[in-house]
């Protein structure tokens, strides 16, 4: 649980532009909603609720990284600049932090392999960390200066 901070003005363009009434909260609620029951992702309960640019998320997810993707899928949307994560993870295992994902805001010139390298060692595994951001991303080339991605760590 916790608040994690984005980019407000960088990521999807889920919502439509120049909305910020209050009326209109419920309406981008329900577009993160759709965006991300769209992914598959597997959350039980799932709820979104959108103040300003802040979105807070509830539900119980199958596990820990499922839950990261659903932060990181509504806080890399363009009009978010943080997400509330108030989900809990179905599998209760102790998990230690060794085992967490770490998260790397994606700056100018980065790509997922000299990421890979920084953090792994390792160019060739960019492979890792466009796996542990699918569906978010679409292809490893397509990512942004402003995206939050995970970065697990390697599989002993």
């Amino acid at each position: 649980m916790g608040i994690f901070s984005f980019m407000k003005d960088t990521g999807a363009k889920v919502f439509g532009i120049g909305k910020t009434s209050e009326e209109e909260a419920a309406e981008k609620a329900s577009k993160l909603m759709e965006a991300v029951n769209g992914m598959g992702l597997m959350v039980k309960n799932l709820s979104i609720s959108v103040d300003d640019d802040k979105a807070t998320i509830h539900g119980q997810a199958v596990d820990l990284a499922t839950k990261e993707k659903v932060v990181l899928a509504v806080g890399n949307t363009n009009g978010i600049a943080a997400v509330e994560d108030n989900m809990t993870v179905a599998e209760v295992a102790e998990v230690k932090a060794e085992q967490m994902a770490k998260f790397h805001t994606v700056v100018s010139g980065d790509s997922l392999s000299k990421i890979a390298k920084s953090f792994y060692g390792d160019a060739m595994k960019y492979t890792v960390i466009f796996e542990a951001n699918k569906p978010m991303l679409s292809h490893p080339d397509k990512i942004y200066p402003g995206q939050v991605l995970r970065v697990p760590p390697l599989a002993e």
